[in-house]
Formats: structure tokens, sequence, C-alpha cells
């Protein structure tokens, strides 16, 4: 049986030994660095600035920033953020990682080649550990929706199965990208199959416009797929026919994990992006009548207190 997001609860996991990268923000264009440490059970993840010395939980609260890309921002110092986590948090969620602290040396995540598959790799150099403290996951009991003013929207609502399944559509109409729609169980071995290669894209018309607002500086077509009308730009072309929405289903996963534990749930969408997928997280923790904790009784230690993620404040 394959490893999935929270089939079974089973035991709290980190890594087994540290491992590191160096690439450039997409983007803040600049060099970054970052290292996956081992951390102890029930710490959760976090992202450590080392340059700053300034820790930021990887919590759906923390989240400050979602203008294409998922950013923690610590509200009493704007400066102390980290950005584009959503990659690196899609491959933890995935491969069941619970307890990591990933130290970044400046503002973003390096976006390596725009996918998840170079943290898949970095994970498994690593390796996993399993610790004996069991992990719980969030089981959604009703059904949440949140939209935007342009009539896309989110939903996560109650599903039989134990785990995780994401049905998503996206619609750029007039480019190569069109309409695309796909449905996923997301168990680790579909993660690595169908979702974790695929990049992130961009607009060829919007480039300019980015940068002028500060974002996009880092990016290339070795990072992002670049679409022009109705033709892609990279040599390469596209890894696979409907990439785009596999890479926006990948993004869904890592907003997703900022949930702090494991989801029991269905999530549907319609052109949903960062800043609806977070706004969903809110709106489910917001209603406690929503969701509850789900464990694995056999796995809880004898007068031990069951670990949690860190409390989740509605914001």
């Amino acid at each position: 049986m394959d490893g999935s997001l929270a089939v079974e609860t089973g035991r709290r996991t980190t890594l087994k030994a540290p491992i590191g990268c160096v690439g450039v923000g997409l983007h803040s264009g600049l060099r970054a660095s970052l290292t996956l440490r081992p951390a102890a059970a029930g710490s959760g993840i976090v992202f450590h600035r080392t340059d700053l010395g300034i820790d930021l939980p990887a919590t759906f609260d923390m989240v400050g920033d979602t203008r294409l890309c998922t950013a923690l921002v610590d509200p009493a110092r704007p400066q102390a953020r980290v950005g584009t986590i959503e990659h690196v948090m899609a491959a933890f969620a995935a491969c069941g990682i619970d307890d990591v602290l990933v130290e970044v040396d400046g503002p973003e995540v390096p976006i390596m080649d725009g996918s998840a598959a170079p943290f898949l790799f970095l994970i498994d150099c690593a390796g996993k550990s399993e610790s004996p403290a069991p992990r719980r996951r969030v089981k959604v009991l009703k059904t949440i929706r949140v939209e935007d003013e342009h009539g896309a929207w989110a939903e996560l609502a109650p599903t039989a199965t134990p785990g995780f399944e994401a049905h998503l559509a996206i619609d750029f109409a007039g480019t190569a990208i069109g309409r695309q729609e796909m449905s996923l169980r997301v168990t680790e071995s579909a993660f690595r199959a169908v979702l974790a290669d695929s990049r992130t894209f961009t607009l060829a018309a919007d480039i300019e416009r980015l940068r002028a607002a500060g974002l996009a500086r880092g990016g290339s077509l070795s990072n992002a797929v670049v679409v022009d009308g109705d033709a892609v730009l990279n040599p390469g072309g596209l890894r696979h026919a409907n990439e785009f929405v596999r890479h926006k289903l990948l993004d869904v996963v890592g907003d997703l994990a900022l949930a702090g534990a494991p989801l029991h749930a269905c999530f549907r969408g319609e052109r949903s992006g960062h800043a609806l997928n977070n706004r969903l997280l809110r709106a489910l923790f917001a209603d406690s009548t929503a969701w509850r904790w789900e464990e694995d009784e056999s796995l809880v230690l004898p007068f031990s207190r069951p670990l949690a993620m860190r409390e989740v404040v509605a914001a």
C-alpha cells in the first residue's frame, strides 16, 4: 500500500538527516539557500529565516501574502517573510512529513525547476524517520465554501473514504491553456506520478507588469512555463498536455498543507488560487462545527497527552 495524505493516521514523521539546496527566488530574483532539518515530534513544520533569526510556523493563519504565491509573514515584523512555500509544502504533505525545520537565508524558497519534484528528491535523499507519537488529522464534517468577486470558488466537503480527494477546474480562455479539469485521490504515489513534476506558469503578456510590481524577477524558461496566446514558449514544450491544471492542483495540496495536519476531506474548486485556498482554511477553522480531530487511539502512548499542531486561530 502506498503512502498518502493521511489515509492512515500512522505516526508522526520527520527526516532522518539534514539536506539542502541552492537556487533563485522566483519573485525576488535573489540567490536562495534552503536546508531541511529533522525536528522533534509535535513541533510541526517551521520556516526559520537564518539571516533574521526568526521562526515562522507553517500554518494558515501565518499567511500574509497570496500574490502569485503563498507567503508566511510575521504580522509584527512584515520584513520577516518566506514566500513561494507551496511547492515544498506539497512535497511534505505527499510524503507524510509532519515535523521539519526549514531554514531559508532570505525572503523566498528557491523555485528550482518550478515544480515539487526537486523537493521530493531532497526528501528521498534525506530519508524519513517515524517517532512513537501518533499523527492526527483534520476530518471535515460539513461543506465549507468560499467565493471571490469573479465567480471563482473553492470548497471542502466531507468524504466517506479516508484521505484527501481533489477536483479542480481552471480556465484561461484564448490561450494554449484553455479550460482544463482534473480529479485525483491524492496519495503519495499519485502525487509523484501525476502532480510532482508539473511546473508553475505565466502569460507572456503579464511578465513586464509583474516585474514592475517587484514580482517574477527570478522567472525564466528554466523554472516556469510561459504561454503567449496559443503558443508555449519553452523550447522543450510541456511535460504533460494538461500540465497547467496539474500544477494548480499541486498548489492546492501545498496550500492546504497549512492546515497543520493532514485533511480527511474532498476539495473542489473552480479557478481557485492561493488566495481562495487560504480563505478556505480560515473559513473551515473559524467554524468549530465544521471539523474535528481524528487520531488512531491505539498509537497513543500510556499517560501521554496527544501531540497536536499549533493551535488554530481564525484570523
